[in-house]
């Protein structure tokens, strides 16, 4: 897969340059929206990177300029959403996408112009760090379907920009500018579009030189919702205690007393 585009489906991407994976949403014809069959096909393609020895970092980006991804594919509604039971069983595929982003020990970084709406938004959140060109907007247009986001989904969106605002978000319908979206706190950067992909490399390429033992230990504590039963909280526990008996851990020791840069290997 090195170097090359991996495509069933077609419409989503996977490549990897060096320490960095991409995952692209290549659905431009539609606006980059996840089609039922995309939504299926992301946990493999996100494990697909993460199996990938040399990957540190993922980024998870729209093709083209134009949009991060409008969302589901609404054309696909009248089948895929027709009656509750029908919308269940499409619920549970979003929410196993999302939770293949979240779960990945590899840390994810959302790469984003244009517009990030509705389950676009949903994956942005689900990324571990967003960047953002300016001139993009970000929405829930769920109240103009007369549809409802499952519970889970909307937590990962309050837990980055709150309660509140989520409840704003939702109600009104209304689509938010990039630089509320960086205030809200949903953007960890906002930058100008030409430095959009350059930053994100430069950040993936950071990220790539640190510990991938302390980043996977990392997102197993942050990815654990308020609630959850004590076998998660005690598998977030073993992953950072885990790092302490790591040869990474001994590297970086060493590299610290010697001033060099470690070199670690996820071991």
């Amino acid at each position: 897969m090195t170097g090359q585009s991996h495509t069933p489906p077609p419409e989503l991407e996977i490549r990897v340059e060096g320490s960095t994976g991409w995952l692209v949403i290549a659905n431009e014809k539609r606006r980059n929206a996840m089609t039922l069959e995309m939504w299926r096909a992301l946990p493999a393609a996100v494990s697909a990177l993460e199996a990938e020895r040399d990957v540190r970092a993922i980024i998870l980006r729209g093709a083209g300029s134009e949009t991060f991804c409008a969302g589901a594919d609404i054309s696909e509604f009248g089948e895929t959403r027709k009656n509750a039971q029908a919308a269940r069983a499409y619920e549970d595929i979003n929410l196993a996408a999302f939770e293949a982003l979240k779960a990945c020990r590899k840390p994810v970084i959302a790469m984003i112009r244009g517009h990030c709406l509705g389950g676009g938004f949903g994956l942005a959140a689900s990324c571990d760090l967003r960047l953002a060109s300016q001139g993009s907007s970000y929405g829930i247009p769920a109240a103009r379907l007369g549809i409802a986001y499952p519970p889970a989904a909307l937590m990962d969106v309050a837990a980055l920009i709150g309660p509140s605002r989520t409840r704003e978000l939702i109600f009104t319908a209304r689509r938010i500018e990039a630089d509320e979206a960086l205030h809200w706190g949903f953007l960890n950067q906002l930058l100008e579009d030409d430095m959009l992909e350059t930053e994100a490399r430069k950040l993936a390429a950071t990220i790539a030189q640190n510990a991938p033992l302390t980043h996977a230990a990392t997102k197993a504590a942050l990815t654990i919702p308020a609630g959850h039963s004590a076998p998660d909280h005690g598998r977030a526990e073993a992953a950072a205690i885990a790092c302490f008996d790591s040869a990474d851990f001994a590297e970086g020791r060493t590299a610290f007393l010697e001033k060099r840069t470690p070199d670690f290997k996820g071991v």
